[in-house]
């Protein structure tokens, strides 16, 4: 069994896929070295919306290795070497928070900061809840409406790559 104190439990030791320009697999990683050397990799987002059309949004913990104490409008994350985009967001969703469903592949999505580049599937559930929120990365969440997420964002902190996300799944589900 492995304690606390094993590098094996530290998440900067997870083996990721380093891509090329082109999002194509050249290597592989430990997440730490991918963070340290802003490597691009793979990454799974996703829009969790309940029945009223409400999104979920979630504060991340003041622990997380990108944008700690942030809020984000998506659930997922970065993909383990070679595993495949479902099983990696399906994983997520459960690590998250906490229920074993299905969400829909919506569209392809490439961003990049100063401190990253991910190429990234957007997947899209309906979900009223409730969820088990994973501690070590989720302080709390909540449904709101999308304008009242963007006028949020005008005053507190949200996740910069989440909020493109929205942006384009606005773009591209606009009539």
């Amino acid at each position: 069994m492995k304690s606390p104190a094993d590098p094996r439990c530290d998440p900067g030791f997870e083996l990721v896929d380093v891509l090329d320009a082109d999002g194509n697999v050249i290597g592989t990683a430990t997440r730490r070295e991918m963070r340290e050397r802003s490597l691009p990799h793979r990454c799974c987002y996703v829009l969790v919306f309940n029945t009223r059309g409400e999104l979920f949004i979630h504060l991340r913990t003041s622990t997380k290795d990108v944008h700690p104490s942030h809020w984000d409008v998506t659930v997922g994350g970065v993909l383990a070497a070679g595993e495949d985009w479902p099983d990696g967001t399906r994983r997520e969703i459960r690590e998250e928070l906490g229920i074993d469903a299905q969400a829909e592949k919506v569209f392809p999505f490439h961003y990049t900061d100063a401190n990253s580049e991910v190429f990234a599937w957007v997947y899209c559930l309906t979900h009223d809840g409730p969820f088990t929120l994973q501690s070590e990365e989720i302080v709390r969440g909540e449904f709101a409406p999308i304008e009242a997420i963007w006028e949020r964002a005008k005053k507190e902190r949200f996740c910069p790559d989440g909020l493109a996300v929205l942006r384009t799944y606005q773009v591209i589900s606009s009539p």
